[in-house]
């Protein structure tokens, strides 16, 4: 039997985890820590770990499950930033990355609207019965010039969307899938003529060498007063010693978070009664024209399901057939 060591549960994760392992038997152990340094020792004697986004599986931790004998590391997501892929030693890496597109790019579209139109101070008004509009004026989506930063499959489902709202995307990304630019009516640009062009902003690649701090003292100089910027994939893309500062000098219009850099420690569990804070997240939080939400874009029925089932699978599939089509090589 397949011995699977649980790391970062949650309520939902047990259930639908207990559900799909009906069919395929694995013996799984359920930790409510996160997998870090302190933390890898109770993997010792389990075949698979079983982590997520704000999971450490950096080259002390790795070392630490190759002693262990864990052979794979099993991601419910579909980045992979948090895995330290140049010391895997004897462990197999395999990740669910296509979960649910549509989840991350609507809860994206949905912070740009909340922005926009003010969407949480009005609700805040009308609850005590204040019903003035002055204050939350907004603009028209329409005929705005948006711009995406990754292509993958959130990024267009993104494009599909912004395009059914009647805006021009121009798109910024290493690899161009012109097939898709020409289905979908977008243009490829250079990241400096992205950042200088677009009314908004929003954020769809992969967290990596070339994409660290991609949004940075030197993109955001380039950015039009009054940009919107949303970022929905991972924290590390944006500076946010940078970000503030442009906040503070009064030239981003807004910006929608689903991520932050440093949120590991945070996102995904409740501090309320905690006194830990840290600085630059509590800054944002109380900004006017920042909307900040937990993590929770991927956070739908449809996507729990698939990663719950995708991950199953790929553990089979690596036991059984010894190769995965989601194994990160």
């Amino acid at each position: 039997m397949i011995k699977i060591a649980f790391f970062d549960t949650k309520d939902y994760d047990r259930k639908l985890f207990d559900e799909y392992n009906e069919k395929f038997g694995y013996e799984i152990k359920y930790y409510e820590s996160k997998l870090n340094e302190e933390t890898a020792y109770l993997a010792e004697g389990y075949d698979v770990v079983c982590i997520f986004v704000n999971d450490r599986a950096n080259k002390t931790v790795l070392d630490k499950l190759n002693a262990y004998g864990v052979k794979l590391i099993a991601l419910r997501c579909a980045g992979f930033n948090n895995v330290d892929l140049d010391n895997l030693g004897n462990i197999k890496v395999v990740r669910v990355p296509n979960y649910s597109p549509y989840a991350v790019a609507e809860h994206a579209t949905a912070l740009l609207l909340n922005i926009n139109r003010k969407i949480y101070k009005s609700y805040q008004r009308v609850k005590k019965y204040n019903f003035d509009i002055d204050g939350l004026l907004g603009f028209d989506v329409h005929g705005k010039t948006v711009g995406v930063i990754g292509t993958g499959k959130i990024g267009k489902v993104f494009i599909q969307i912004m395009k059914g709202f009647g805006t021009k995307v121009i798109a910024y990304d290493v690899f161009h899938d012109d097939k898709a630019a020409e289905e979908l009516g977008f243009e490829y640009v250079s990241l400096e003529e992205l950042c200088r062009s677009s009314d908004i902003i929003s954020l769809h690649c992969p967290l990596t060498k070339e994409t660290a701090y991609i949004i940075n003292e030197k993109t955001l100089s380039m950015m039009k007063d009054n940009v919107i910027i949303i970022n929905s994939s991972r924290g590390k893309l944006i500076n946010t010693d940078d970000l503030i500062e442009a906040m503070f000098e009064g030239r981003i219009g807004g910006v929608g978070l689903d991520v932050y850099e440093n949120e590991e420690e945070y996102f995904l569990q409740d501090l309320s009664g905690s006194y830990k804070r840290d600085k630059n997240l509590s800054l944002l939080i109380s900004m006017p024209n920042v909307t900040i939400t937990s993590h929770q874009a991927f956070f739908t029925t449809e996507a729990l399901h698939k990663i719950a089932s995708d991950t199953c699978q790929n553990i089979k599939d690596i036991f059984e057939k010894g190769e995965c089509a989601n194994e990160i090589k």
